[in-house]
């Protein structure tokens, strides 16, 4: 049944566990209240979303499996990036089935994302431009024609539009159905007539560390890590592994990590009850031993202490 829903968040965890076909873990690189939005269109076989962060941020994602998935930029910013490559709002991600990949915007951000089974997306293709566009082995940056990226941004923004506004006829089969029809042709317009970006030797290497870098974060979640020990486990020196997050994040990586264990203290503080967890407890958890710069760091990244963050209650 298509349906729609536009919904607002003061939290950014919560933001990042209510994306669909993506799994998302988001870091806040700026002081600030975060304020985000997704609006979610479920037509038949396809369905778009549309995301607005207002804070600087890095996000690791994992793309659904089954579903070709395609994402862009709906407004120019600075530094927006892919996997370390820079993305305008006239290009398209084109994400391999099943990709993990960072995305990182020193500003505020808008996206938007499309995706269809892939089987789906097969057939289309191969009976409107008889091209095979199946997810590709390794995602890749493709620049479409202008006048067909304007045309697909512009449905994009107008099914969002109905999606706040007129809900009601989303939800009717018909015309879900003629939105849908319209999208697909959109996009594979879009596809049809492209270029693509092809990797170096140099970025396919740093993928690979940057794959083993998450692999070691994804096999500690709750644990504080440290860069010795890093550079140990995935078998570069120090100064390669500063270069691929640079790359990659923005920062080098005992930055990242800083904000990783800041973030992971924060959830641990917002689902704790006051009268069974410290702070103080909280933050030698994860690593901080001097208790004032603890605070001080905190304050800065989410704009209250942690004790405030603690007298909340558990979300």
């Amino acid at each position: 049944m298509p349906s729609s829903a536009v919904r607002t968040f003061t939290d950014p965890d919560d933001y990042a566990a209510s994306l669909r076909a993506t799994s998302l873990e988001l870091a806040i690189t700026a002081s600030g209240r975060f304020s985000g939005a997704i609006t979610r269109i479920d037509l038949h076989g396809l369905w778009m979303q549309r995301f607005s962060e207002s804070l600087p941020q890095i996000g690791y994602s994992s793309v659904l499996p089954g579903r070709a998935v395609f994402s862009f930029w709906t407004r120019p910013g600075p530094d927006q990036l892919w996997n370390g490559v820079e993305t305008r709002p006239t290009s398209i991600v084109r994400h391999s089935e099943g990709e993990r990949f960072y995305r990182r915007s020193s500003a505020s951000s808008h996206r938007a994302a499309v995706s269809l089974p892939i089987e789906q997306l097969a057939s289309i293709a191969s009976s409107m431009i008889a091209s095979d566009l199946t997810p590709p082995r390794d995602a890749m940056l493709i620049t479409p024609l202008p006048a067909a990226m304007v045309r697909l941004q512009r449905l994009h923004a107008a099914a969002g539009h109905l999606a706040a506004e007129a809900p009601e006829i989303i939800a009717n089969p018909d015309a879900a159905r003629g939105l849908e029809q319209a999208m697909i042709q959109a996009m594979v317009n879009c596809l049809g007539n492209q270029t693509g970006r092809e990797n170096t030797v140099a970025q396919g290497q740093h993928a690979i560390i940057m794959r083993r870098f998450r692999r070691i974060l994804e096999e500690n979640p709750e644990q504080p890590l440290y860069i010795p020990e890093i550079c140990k486990a995935i078998r570069v020196p120090d100064r390669t592994l500063r270069q691929c997050c640079q790359e990659y994040l923005g920062m080098g990586p005992k930055r990242y990590l800083l904000l990783r264990r800041l973030h992971l203290a924060r959830r641990a503080l917002r689902h704790a009850q006051p009268n069974t967890m410290t702070v103080t407890e909280t933050a030698t958890r994860f690593g901080f031993w001097q208790l004032g710069r603890f605070a001080v760091e905190y304050q800065s990244v989410f704009g209250e202490s942690p004790s405030a963050t603690l007298r909340q209650l558990p979300g």
